[in-house]
């Protein structure tokens, strides 16, 4: 019976996770799911409902009758929110305010959770976040822990910053990422830890390129030992 082949990228803040899976995606012609747009879509879906805010039992209702998938269509890719392509309406202050209150619903993860996994039936698929091999999709083909030291991944971040000419303190920026950290891998539900049979990789001392090839390397491995 063929499946399709799911990619899990799991990591800490500042890793290059998105930057490196939407690269893999791109080499293998699989979706990139961006879990932070589907989340965007289903505030779309809450907005349009007139969903309180404040009313977590409402979000948890209302979050029910969402059905949101990717896919493309005329070479971009797309997210649709009951079969309607809404990624123009993704990035609103409204959309984002309010992704923001409902992401944190429990039951909205749940669903997301659920529609993440729909997608990775019935598409290959490259998703990455920091639960993505250990609680999303645990049977993945292929699992990858990226990481870099804080000091690289403070650097980057400080160069980012200095580039949009913005302020920036290099060791506040360091100390914000280890307590997101410690945050990440102790939050009760879903903790940031590498997957048993994930493949580890250190992008501290190495380029964009090389971490994509080097991820691209596990993929090839990996199917043709499935054959």
């Amino acid at each position: 019976m063929n499946r399709t082949v799911n990619v899990a990228i799991d990591g800490p803040a500042g890793a290059g996770k998105s930057t490196i899976a939407k690269k893999v995606a791109k080499t293998l012609q699989y979706i990139y799911v961006d879990t932070g747009a589907m989340f965007r879509a289903m505030a779309i879906h809450l907005i349009r409902r007139g969903t309180d805010t404040s009313d977590a039992a409402a979000i948890s209702r209302d979050a029910q009758e969402a059905d949101i998938t990717i896919e493309y269509r005329d070479g971009e890719q797309v997210v649709l929110l009951n079969g309607e392509n809404v990624t123009p309406f993704l990035r609103t202050e409204e959309v984002g305010n309010m992704a923001s209150v409902s992401s944190v619903n429990p039951d909205v993860r749940t669903k997301m959770a659920d529609l993440q996994r729909q997608l990775a039936k019935k598409q290959n698929v490259v998703m990455d976040g920091r639960d993505i091999g250990t609680v999303i999709l645990p049977d993945a083909q292929v699992k990858i822990y990226l990481t870099a030291s804080v000091e690289v991944r403070g650097m980057r971040r400080y160069k980012e910053l200095v580039e949009k000419g913005l302020d920036a303190d290099l060791e506040k920026i360091e100390a914000e990422i280890r307590e997101r950290d410690h945050r990440d891998m102790t939050r009760p539900i879903a903790p940031l830890k590498q997957a048993d049979d994930a493949v580890f990789i250190d992008s501290s001392d190495m380029t964009i390129d090389e971490v994509t090839e080097a991820i691209l390397a596990v993929c090839r491995e990996k199917l043709e030992q499935e054959g």
